[in-house]
């Protein structure tokens, strides 16, 4: 019975996302060319240009699909660890044998081609991850059950941000937060995250606003008010008590009335004030978690305290760990600074060409932004700001839905998995593939900084099309082979 259902393994293939993977590759395949496209140029396939090169790796990447079906699915959870460890030794050797480029050491050049081992690391942490936390034994239950996952995404993800100077790639591995929540991570680590970057885009963007009344900040000070908002909302959220959340909520806006008075006479120093409220009511929290045993708002304390020192360090981690090209981005995409020439260059451009398209587009090969090359990075990072202006706002539409239908028939073969270990990996790819699409679009759109991440099957480059094959194809023969998992 085994060996048959084995034998059926291309009628279980999944082949509509097989499908959705080829219209994407040749669609992404067809924009390269228009993006690299001179007028003097005659052909697609000719090998000396991008659009080329990219054909060349889309026929490898169909090659290695097919070997990844052949390959029995046990494989791949019986080398995770091994590959992992391979991969660790990988990305810590890059620095020393790759080449500057643009300030990145993630490119190892072998001969003519140059692979980037950070966007094969995504799918080997994918597989160990879903080795790992598909034992039958394993339950997210406390904050202790996470520290091994941490430490299997973030050890990677240091390595490359630290020694290979690329933070985008580094950044990619936050995408398997989510299929930690699937797992049964509690959604305040989510909100946490969320909270941390709200706080940091507040202290960076109001830190040096002065107050129109009183002394401080206006960053620290409204930093300091959504900390009590999120004190209170807890501390009533798990007692359930509405009358609570009055008298806190009261005691907060009468404090500010009588500073606000005094302040008529004496300047009062607002964003200190609204941290003593804040460190208050964390000590009412401690108190109250304590009292009634309710640990969790013990967390959140913690938390708050955390938050507390964090975003009067931000200002220091902005202008001493972020690089200058780093910070530049940021202020340009939080409106602080203009540069139209320098950091927001690739953004306006983006804009203008996506712009131009208009509703339907210029039409193919016919887009002046692009063939022009005032577009950046057109043919890679950038890639969407050509079907933008070559095929307008129906066609950008178009590409986004395939994209939404293919994420979630990712999610449908995610679900139907009787592997646990199966369907964390599921998750994995569908989270890594949702966060490229989401970033990279953002960044062309000017909703994101530019932190330089390719988009799916579409932007130029071996490696990245070749890291996406393996997640796709992994998972896809895992799923051929869930019938003999009965």
């Amino acid at each position: 019975m085994r060996a048959s259902r084995s034998g059926n393994i291309w009628s279980n293939v999944d082949w509509l996302t097989i499908g959705l993977f080829l219209a994407l590759a040749i669609f992404g395949w067809l924009n390269i060319y228009g993006a690299s496209y001179t007028f003097d140029q005659t052909s697609i396939f000719d090998f000396s240009n991008r659009a080329g090169k990219q054909f060349t790796w889309i026929m490898g990447s169909l090659l290695l699909g097919l070997i990844l079906l052949l390959i029995d699915n046990k494989t791949y959870d019986v080398v995770a660890y091994v590959l992992y460890g391979a991969m660790l030794l990988l990305l810590l050797a890059t620095p020393f044998l790759a080449r500057d480029i643009k300030g990145s050491l993630s490119w190892i050049s072998l001969g003519p081609v140059n692979l980037q081992p950070a966007e094969f690391a995504k799918c080997v942490v994918a597989l160990t991850i879903a080795k790992y936390m598909g034992r039958y034994e394993y339950k997210i239950r406390t904050w202790r059950d996470l520290i091994v996952p941490f430490a299997l995404i973030g050890v990677p993800a240091l390595i490359i941000m630290i020694m290979q100077k690329e933070t985008g790639s580094a950044l990619v591995f936050a995408a398997f937060l989510l299929v930690f929540y699937r797992q049964g991570m509690s959604g305040y680590v989510l909100w946490m995250g969320v909270a941390a970057v709200a706080l940091f885009i507040i202290s960076i963007r109001w830190g040096a606003t002065p107050l129109p009344l009183g002394t401080g900040s206006t960053g620290i000070l409204a930093c300091m008010l959504l900390l009590t908002v999120v004190e209170i909302y807890f501390i009533c959220k798990e007692h359930r008590m509405r009358w609570q959340a009055l008298i806190l909520t009261g005691s907060v806006a009468f404090i500010y009335s009588i500073c606000l008075l005094i302040n008529i006479w004496i300047p009062m120093p607002f964003d200190w004030i609204s941290m003593g409220i804040v460190i208050a009511l964390v000590l009412y929290n401690i108190f109250v978690s304590l009292y009634w045993r309710k640990y969790m708002l013990l967390m959140v304390a913690a938390f708050t305290l955390f938050c507390v020192g964090y975003t009067h360090a931000c200002d220091i981690v902005f202008t001493k760990v972020l690089q200058p090209h780093q910070r530049i981005r940021i202020e340009v995409l939080l409106g602080m600074k203009e540069d139209p020439a320098g950091a927001g260059y690739n953004v306006n451009q983006a804009r203008i060409a996506i712009g131009s398209g208009r509703f339907f587009g210029k039409g193919y090969l016919n887009g002046t932004q692009t063939k022009l090359q005032f577009v950046p990075e057109q043919d890679t990072d950038f890639i969407f700001c050509t079907v933008g202006e070559e095929w307008g706002f129906v066609g950008s539409i178009g590409v986004l839905l395939v994209y939404l239908f293919f994420i979630l028939r990712l999610i449908r073969i995610a679900e139907r998995q009787r592997l646990v270990s199966t369907r964390i990996y599921a998750y994995s790819v569908a989270s890594i593939f949702l966060f490229h699409l989401t970033i990279n679009v953002g960044m062309v759109l000017g909703l994101m900084p530019v932190i330089g991440i390719p988009l799916p099957f579409f932007s130029y480059g071996g490696s990245s099309l070749w890291g996406f094959t393996l997640l796709l194809f992994i998972l896809l023969r895992m799923d051929a082979a869930r019938m003999e998992q009965l």
